[in-house]
């Protein structure tokens, strides 16, 4: 998971291609030399290029105008081949784009150097588009509920590409490498405790019957960051068509996991009423869409649960790492979500107590009240 501002979505002041800083000189020249190709083939003003945002990982994103003043932008993605692989998301954007749904194209790529042109998807994410809106007021949720339901709707349309021979699957040994995150980077490294025996067995007997549940689920193609950061608000205003970023690390996979990144995001919080009544809609769709949910809508709201658990332990190392690790310590205030989400279904399934114990004693938190299953 790249997680975060991992595509531009931040509009910033025009400034020359000089002032961006540059690993070393020689990527400076490399960058210099195919921008003013690019400029030439694209119509594009060299000395427009500025920041567009940073990534959880070594891809930097630039914005760059048309030089006939239109208006009109481009993107260019600065992935250093060493440390960034950039045919995956070549190849997804090619998928998506296929079915119709609105992904960058890539115009241009030098894959011996790392570095792409794209399309310009805006600079509004979906989540800057909801922070704007007053929830208290019928508005203000009509629009968040329009906005929702075009990103359920393009979700669907995702997942009937049939992908499963052009993306990695994921499968029992990668879901658990992600789960494990959780003890080795959220449980000893941020919070500092070591488990002792009993818990250490305890922690792995609910990850078992979390690999298991996940693992059952009908697969279709999974974004795998399907999330209100990774979602651009349609320039042209249609919101059922919003922009789709940082699909890259998609996998052929659990039929809820982007479904549940999506109504239970680390970045934004929704009451369950909310979740549970967009989760139903989504799946009324699917099913007519042919998309392979469960035949019960109770069956599946658990499959949802059960996956957002793993998930959001996965985060739960993530974000640790990326602030012990990487030095990138902004996720740290993400962390309390991502806490509760997680808390919540350990809460609500016996069989998952020892793990419901466990976070309280990492969170210092009393338990919250609620249904048990």
């Amino acid at each position: 998971m790249t997680t975060a501002d991992s595509q531009p979505t931040s509009s910033a002041p025009s400034s020359s291609s000089t002032e961006i800083a540059w690993s070393d000189d020689a990527r400076r020249a490399a960058f210099a030399q195919w921008l003013a190709v690019q400029a030439a083939a694209h119509g594009l003003d060299a000395a427009s290029v500025r920041p567009a945002s940073a990534d959880a990982s070594f891809r930097r994103y630039f914005r760059v105008d048309a030089a006939d003043g239109s208006g009109r932008s481009l993107v260019i993605m600065d992935a250093p081949p060493s440390h960034e692989d950039c045919r995956p998301f070549v190849q997804v954007a090619g998928l998506l784009g296929t079915a119709g749904l609105n992904a960058p194209e890539v115009l241009a790529w030098d894959e011996a150097q790392g570095f792409l042109l794209l399309t310009d998807l805006g600079a509004r994410t979906l989540l800057a588009e909801l922070q704007a809106q007053d929830f208290s007021t019928r508005e203000g949720l009509k629009a968040a509920d329009t906005l929702y339901r075009g990103a359920l709707d393009a979700l669907i349309g995702l997942q009937k590409i049939d992908a499963q021979a052009q993306v990695p699957a994921y499968d029992r040994a990668l879901l658990r490498r992600e789960l494990d995150l959780f003890p080795e980077w959220y449980v000893a490294r941020h919070c500092g405790v070591t488990l002792d025996a009993k818990q250490a067995e305890q922690l792995e007997k609910c990850f078992e019957l979390i690999l298991k549940t996940c693992e059952a689920q009908p697969a279709v193609l999974v974004h795998r960051d399907f999330h209100s950061r990774n979602l651009m608000v349609n320039v042209d205003g249609d919101a059922t068509r919003p922009g789709i970023l940082d699909f890259q690390d998609a996998v052929w996979g659990p039929v809820t996991y982007d479904v549940v990144s999506l109504l239970r995001d680390a970045y934004i919080e929704w009451d369950e009423a909310i979740q549970i009544d967009w989760a139903a809609r989504y799946w009324e769709r699917a099913r007519k869409a042919g998309v392979p949910v469960q035949e019960d809508f109770g069956l599946f709201w658990r499959d949802l649960e059960w996956m957002g658990l793993q998930r959001h332990l996965k985060v739960l190392g993530i974000f640790a790492r990326l602030s012990h690790r990487d030095g990138k310590d902004g996720y740290l205030k993400d962390l309390p979500l991502v806490w509760r989400y997680a808390h919540h279904v350990a809460m609500r399934y016996s069989v998952l107590t020892p793990l419901a114990r466990l976070l309280e004693q990492l969170g210092d938190v009393k338990a919250e009240d609620g249904y048990t299953f």
